[in-house]
């Protein structure tokens, strides 16, 4: 059975996580319906979240087939390339030196393309912003499912991680069904960053739990990795923060 100390990491990984990328996927949704109606975009996100719980019900069982320290290394390792990824951007982001994510500027992008490819296939424009939603919800849905399985497999947390993941859609869905806007406001690059560090926190821990590193205070070297992270993180958007201006 997992304990507290490992499942409340996994589930605030995947809302976390989750809140991102069904924000991302949402602001394409809401372009679709804005241009075409919600009935595109409806029949879109139903039919991507068809092949995400497909894909689900298919792999998940398999994972009980794996042996656990093998389980935990190629997940560890996954992670931890995955989560330095979103780590390295939002450091760069941080410190200016990349532009921050825009969602309103995305929705606009979004709509336009959206209009323009519809102009030129009038007779397929609801089936071209049906296709575009089904892509944006099955790609940002593929990444929370990843992150789920990744956190909550290896921890024996996968259910409270998918409750986390779930609880995320929920709370974006019901915020963004209210406003009826791109959730510009959300801090989604604090997000990342906090994503970041928490996948790669997982990733190290993981990866030597599959090689039988034995961790001091056991799931609790958890918050210790964190902390790591974290001040490694600020510390790297403190010091690249001088070159904003040169590479702007």
């Amino acid at each position: 059975m997992a304990s507290w100390g490992s499942v409340a990491p996994a589930v605030g990984s995947a809302f976390v996580a989750s809140t991102v990328e069904v924000v991302e996927a949402f602001t394409i949704v809401l372009a679709v319906a804005t241009l075409r109606g919600w009935k595109a975009a409806g029949i879109g996100t139903l039919a991507a979240l068809g092949v995400l719980a497909a894909i689900v019900l298919v792999f998940a069982p398999l994972l009980a087939l794996v042996p656990l320290h093998g389980l935990q290394l190629v997940i560890g390792v996954l992670l931890l390339l995955f989560g330095l990824g979103w780590l390295h951007k939002a450091i760069l982001r941080a410190a200016g030196v990349m532009a921050l994510h825009d969602e309103s500027a995305i929705f606009e992008r979004e709509r336009r393309a959206i209009g323009d490819e519809a102009a030129r296939h009038e007779t397929t424009a609801d089936w071209i912003a049906g296709i575009a939603a089904f892509k944006a919800v099955l790609l940002e849905g593929l990444e929370v499912v990843f992150i789920v399985i990744a956190v909550g497999a290896a921890a024996g947390s996968l259910w409270p991680a998918a409750g986390g993941a779930l609880a995320a859609c929920l709370a974006v869905l019901a915020l963004g069904a209210l406003i009826r806007k791109p959730l510009a406001r959300v801090p989604e690059n604090a997000l990342k960053f906090a994503v970041g560090i928490m996948l790669s926190s997982f990733g190290v821990f993981w990866t030597g739990e599959g090689l039988g590193v034995v961790w001091p205070g056991a799931d609790l070297s958890l918050i210790g990795l964190v902390v790591i992270f974290a001040v490694a993180g600020l510390a790297a958007s403190r010091l690249l923060a001088p070159n904003r201006l040169e590479v702007a």
